[in-house]
């Protein structure tokens, strides 16, 4: 079993990273693997609602995403981490998981995050967490992706990796966090082994609001 540890922050090894970096060493000591995927510093274009994903099978515009998304179904869970810009998730993660998320659904991928365990992490400096893991918790909503907690909202505070580490409660969630991830995880593969199949997908039917 392995997660995905989606570091969305320009800053290679910034906060955020440092809080990734206390979900895989807890997740390392419950037998689970883990990579920390980086965002980096290359611009993201937004999704242009062209749907055009839906006929050849990937996002139209050729960048790092179609990347992602065939990487990401080699992982069985995902922890997605934004630093907090203007009191939400960061534009770069916004723009990247709208297009990933879309055109896995779009193209008939869906597999891709259907029904894989969850998470969301916000680093700021002082406040706008809450709004942002708000923000971020949606894409599993809407993918039917178990969404997994940690024992307090997930989120670490300091300015700087070095204040970040001085964040005892945040950096104790982020341990509890990935333990509940591992456990999910584990019972995932105990339910499949025992038998018990997967919830039931059925074909999605749309209702517009204006007929």
């Amino acid at each position: 079993m392995k997660v995905l540890l989606f570091n969305g922050s320009p800053h290679k090894e910034g906060c955020t990273y440092t809080a990734l970096c206390e979900i895989a060493k807890t997740l390392k000591e419950e037998g689970i693997d883990s990579e920390i995927y980086q965002i980096g510093i290359e611009p993201v274009t937004a999704c242009r609602a062209c749907y055009a994903c839906s006929k050849i099978g990937r996002c139209v515009i050729n960048d790092k995403v179609n990347e992602f998304i065939d990487y990401a179904s080699n992982f069985d869970g995902f922890i997605f981490g934004s630093p907090v810009h203007y009191a939400s998730a960061c534009g770069g993660i916004t723009a990247f998981l709208d297009r990933a998320f879309f055109a896995c659904f779009q193209s008939g991928r869906g597999e891709v995050f259907l029904h894989k365990p969850g998470a969301a992490i916000a680093s700021a400096r002082r406040a706008g967490t809450t709004a942002t893991l708000d923000q971020l918790n949606k894409y599993f909503g809407i993918t039917q992706m178990p969404v997994i907690s940690g024992r307090y909202w997930n989120m670490v505070h300091g300015a700087t990796p070095e204040q970040v580490k001085q964040d005892l409660e945040g950096l104790q969630n982020m341990r509890i966090l990935a333990r509940n991830m591992a456990w999910h995880l584990k019972c995932q593969e105990a339910g499949k082994k025992a038998g018990v199949p997967m919830p039931k997908v059925e074909d999605i039917t749309f209702t517009n609001f204006i007929r």
